[in-house]
């Protein structure tokens, strides 16, 4: 039976209906989700019998052993679909490949798939799943901050396609989103910075308790792994509590009336008009994170030439991103860029600019009424105020790199199999040029931020010769099936 509640009336020359479907879904935070002591995950699966789970490669190989013996624990039997993802792959042949292993399991359609992975591993096998018999169930285990902090909060699920970012998807609730801050033991530095910035956008605009934390245990809580590393103190460790579960209330608060972002005045849009732009123009790209903090960083200099935000908030909101690490600046954001940024951003605001920015610090207003003349003249007092910060507003570790995308700077080989494979796939994503979602650049090996490790021998990077598709053989899919087929 539907949950849907819906009118049909006759209308003069037809019908019309009204429907109202009923979106329902869970968040449980729990250390150690995959500790044998821990059942919740595995109840969830006891009515099946057996799991089909979705991860990368890495948080397999760091993680794999744990959870294979978590679920023999519980005699529930496990496939895995191992995947590279980055950028480069977050496409419709990794996608495919993810159908083929469900198709290949035999995946009934109220069977939850089990997701593991950061944000680009949730939205690939989510939107896997919200195609799959056009829906089926997953469960969520983000295993990054920005995983666990923004996409988590989410239900949109979506590839790149061609020259832009999330072009397909669709909007998909998990059944179940399992909040496990333990795996932040094994992420680098540089990828705890970027998720802090998600925290600094939805407190700078909706949670001025939770932006004081931030102001006040910054340093520490990037060095621990916001508590959960080995030395951290308990008052970290309490307060990185506090700043996680208030800030993904808040974010679930504000995102569960507009789940389907119908409404388009969006709070935690802040830092995300110009943002895409700051992530592609770069050879290699910067990191979401700090793509966003440039743009939060500049949309504060508009709101405080416009009286919206107190020059103690800007200064205070800008110190904040600096202490962190964060970009407020790149050589290559200039009135071009920005121009740009803003034509684009208006197509997809139904043409309103609809820019958020803090007013004041905790609170939010939308801007429609700049002209281009403001945000030019912003834009060269921001880079004015930018030579008073350290590296002239440049971030920390502000590129892609190994635990973003899984790609290698020699990477022409797995390039060229991504290639092959969408071609395969009937040309759907074979735009993978200088013009690309993402540039080819200097990357090395890893995938979603976790530590890269060796496995067998083999390194995580060219040598495994893995590619998301059907290409040449490539393996990617459950237990030596090569995208659904018997290798």
């Amino acid at each position: 039976m539907s949950d849907l509640t819906a009118s049909v009336l006759e209308t003069k020359n037809g019908f019309h209906v009204d429907g109202y479907e009923k979106i329902s879904y869970d968040f449980t935070f729990l250390d150690g989700v995959f500790n044998v002591e821990n059942r919740q995950l595995a109840e969830c699966y006891q009515k099946w019998g057996r799991v089909l789970a979705v991860t990368d490669m890495n948080v397999f190989n760091m993680y794999g052993e744990q959870i294979e013996k978590y679920f023999q624990h519980y005699n529930l039997e496990l496939k895995v679909h191992k995947t590279k993802i980055g950028e480069k792959a977050k496409t419709i042949p990794t996608f495919l490949s993810i159908v083929d292993s469900m198709t290949e399991f035999g995946i009934y359609r109220k069977e939850p798939v089990l997701v593991v992975g950061g944000g680009l591993v949730t939205d690939v096998a989510g939107f896997a799943c919200a195609a799959y018999r056009r829906n089926t169930n997953f469960i969520r285990v983000p295993t990054t901050v920005i995983g666990l902090i923004d996409a988590s909060v989410s239900i949109k699920v979506a590839v790149n396609y061609g020259n832009y970012k999330n072009r397909l998807g669709a909007y998909h609730a998990p059944m179940h989103t399992f909040l496990d801050f333990t795996f932040l033991r094994s992420l680098p530095t540089a990828q705890i910075r970027n998720g802090f910035a998600e925290l600094i956008k939805i407190s700078s605009c909706s949670h001025l308790p939770t932006f004081d934390r931030l102001d006040k245990y910054c340093e520490q809580l990037i060095s621990t792994g916001f508590g959960r590393c080995d030395g951290a103190s308990d008052e970290i460790r309490d307060a990185a509590d506090k700043i996680n579960r208030e800030g993904i209330h808040e974010m679930l608060k504000l995102e569960t009336p507009n789940l389907h972002e119908i409404g388009l005045d969006r709070v935690i849009a802040y830092g995300h008009t110009w943002s895409p732009m700051h992530e592609l123009v770069p050879e290699t790209p910067l990191r979401h994170g700090h793509a966003i903090s440039i743009d939060m960083a500049y949309s504060a200099t508009l709101a405080n030439n416009r009286k919206l935000l107190s020059d103690e908030e800007h200064h205070r909101i800008l110190t904040l991103f600096s202490r962190a690490g964060l970009s407020m600046d790149h050589p290559q954001f200039d009135e071009d860029i920005l121009d740009k940024g803003t034509a684009a951003i208006l197509k997809t605001r139904d043409g309103k600019l609809r820019a958020a920015v803090p007013n004041p610090l905790g609170s939010c207003t939308f801007l429609n009424d700049v002209t281009v003349e403001e945000l030019n003249a912003a834009l060269r007092r921001h880079k004015e105020i930018m030579k008073g910060y350290p590296r002239n507003g440049e971030g920390l570790e502000a590129f892609v790199d190994a635990s973003d995308t899984g790609y290698t700077e020699n990477n022409q080989k797995e390039v060229e199999a991504l290639e092959a494979a969408a071609e395969k796939a009937g040309n759907l994503n074979a735009s993978m040029d200088g013009d690309s979602v993402v540039h080819g650049g200097k990357v090395m090996n890893g995938v979603n931020g976790h530590a890269n490790v060796h496995v067998n021998g083999h390194s995580h990077g060219v040598a495994e010769k893995l590619a998301n598709g059907s290409a040449q053989g490539l393996t990617n899919g459950v237990d030596g099936f090569t995208n659904g087929a018997k290798a």
